[in-house]
């Protein structure tokens, strides 16, 4: 049996679009003229003027609201350390610290960190003045390419700051103990950073030894 609802046969159906589609396209009718320049108009970026310290320099800019914070530090500043890589916060690759916290800054937005202390690879030492990890990494070859080790190394230096105090992660069985430095405790916090090279275990080895610890 037929359903009462559906009785449209398919020269009705081509009747009406044909009918919508002269309506639309109608001087006056679909849109008004005024939406449709509108329309055609390029869109004005709000633009704002932000503030940070970055590896210990005071900066000022005038960005786009929808700038993120690796595209202000790659693109506005020419600190290309803090590589692009999945631009989805799943690689790690763009991780740098703000105000001491590991993040990854392809997912925010720059203007969201007004006023924060912003440090990137380039802040935690250059060549002949290596931070303590980055000498560590190249002694124990814990890089390949090099594309994701700048975010390797400030994940592994905010996870240590963060087992020094004590903050727990997902493998800790007591949550009121202090955290150790272990090879299954490092694995955990730097699970968020992929290094595509497999250089693991030779990572492990270079926040082992910078952590006091024999690799």
């Amino acid at each position: 049996m037929r359903s009462p609802y559906l009785q449209a046969t398919r020269r009705g159906l081509i009747s009406a679009a044909v009918a919508s589609a002269a309506s639309i396209n109608a001087p006056g009718g679909g849109r008004s003229r005024a939406a449709a320049a509108s329309a055609s108009e390029p869109e004005v970026p709000a633009m704002t003027k932000v503030s940070f310290r970055i590896n210990g320099q005071d900066r000022s800019l005038d960005l786009d609201t929808r700038t993120t914070l690796l595209d202000m530090l790659r693109e506005h500043l020419q600190l290309t350390g803090s590589k692009k890589g999945c631009d989805h916060g799943q690689c790690g690759a763009c991780t740098v610290m703000v105000e001491g916290r590991r993040i990854y800054s392809c997912l925010t937005l720059a203007i969201m960190h007004e006023g924060a202390e912003i440090t990137t690879i380039e802040g935690l030492g250059q060549p002949g003045s290596l931070h303590p990890m980055q000498a560590a990494f190249v002694r124990h070859d814990g890089y390949q390419c090099g594309y994701c080790t700048p975010g390797q190394i400030c994940s592994s230096v905010a996870a240590l700051e963060e087992i020094k105090a004590g903050v727990p992660s997902h493998v800790a069985s007591d949550l009121t103990a202090a955290p150790q430095v272990t090879a299954e405790e490092i694995r955990e916090r730097m699970s968020g950073n992929i290094c595509r090279c497999g250089a693991y275990s030779n990572i492990i080895d270079a926040i082992t030894e910078v952590a006091g610890r024999p690799a």
